[in-house]
């Protein structure tokens, strides 16, 4: 694997199947040929070779392993690309451009779902994410409400982004071999990213009505500390995994109106 080792701690596996990488770089849509890319974790540039085919402005790739750093930085020289030592995480990607992007990756598994919350803090500039994570994770982000895995990321990414499972990918094609199924999945954001609500406020609700997922919203909205003459509404008496994006954004409007 070109000198680079993957590494347990980082959550690394390579991805050897070309057809497959082709695929998922196949599944971004580009409109133009000034579209900003920013690569995660980009590992010994699997998906890096099919970037660079298309007609893109400039392609960022953001790797926190040394060794792959310096792989990348022997292999593409391209005055296109921009190699970032860091780990994304910690990146802010307002500091790459305050235009709109792309994001792309092989997730590392043990940070997906921490990927998909930093893209909600940038939500104003990435437009589409294209991410290959492991078969759950994906099927929770696409859930449905009343789903039993519909959740807390389900929620917040369906208010500001379309979400679909694109294709499963086998253990087979990564070295090592992972002990799950993947899917690449894909986000488009949705033309209008302002909610009919405080969204700090929904933000909370979703993540105070999940963690209590097994009870009903009156009882796990209770540190909120919401009246009683407010939670008469029937809406307190389901669950978090029973409201829609929507019905959790009418929700959010009546606690506001309370509390205004």
């Amino acid at each position: 694997m070109h000198g680079v080792r993957p590494k347990k701690f980082l959550g690394q596996h390579f991805l050897k199947d070309q057809n497959i990488a082709q695929k998922i770089v196949n599944s971004l849509s580009l409109e133009g040929d000034d579209e900003i890319i920013v690569e995660v974790g980009p590992g010994t540039g699997v998906l890096t070779n099919f970037l660079l085919q298309k007609k893109i402005k400039r392609l960022f790739l953001i790797e926190i392993d040394r060794e792959s750093v310096a792989h990348l930085r022997e292999h593409y020289t391209s005055e296109k690309v921009t190699i970032i030592e860091g780990d994304f995480l910690k990146a802010d990607l307002t500091d790459i451009t305050h235009k709109d992007l792309a994001l792309i990756g092989n997730f590392p598994y043990n940070i997906s779902s921490q990927i998909f919350f930093k893209v909600l803090e940038h939500r104003a500039i990435v437009k589409q994410v294209v991410g290959m994570v492991q078969k759950e994770v994906a099927e929770r982000i696409c859930a449905d409400h009343g789903n039993k895995t519909y959740g807390i990321l389900s929620v917040l990414l369906g208010a500001y982004y379309t979400a679909d499972i694109l294709f499963k990918v086998p253990p087979t094609v990564f070295v090592p071999p992972p002990k799950v199924d993947s899917a690449v999945i894909c986000l488009i954001r949705k033309q209008d990213t302002h909610l009919d609500c405080d969204e700090t406020l929904f933000v909370k609700i979703v993540k105070q009505g999940f963690q209590n997922r097994r009870k009903t919203l009156r009882n796990a909205l209770k540190p909120i500390f919401l009246p009683l003459d407010l939670t008469k509404d029937k809406i307190f008496d389901k669950r978090a995994e029973q409201l829609s994006v929507e019905d959790f954004i009418k929700l959010t409007q009546k606690i506001e109106q309370w509390k205004t």
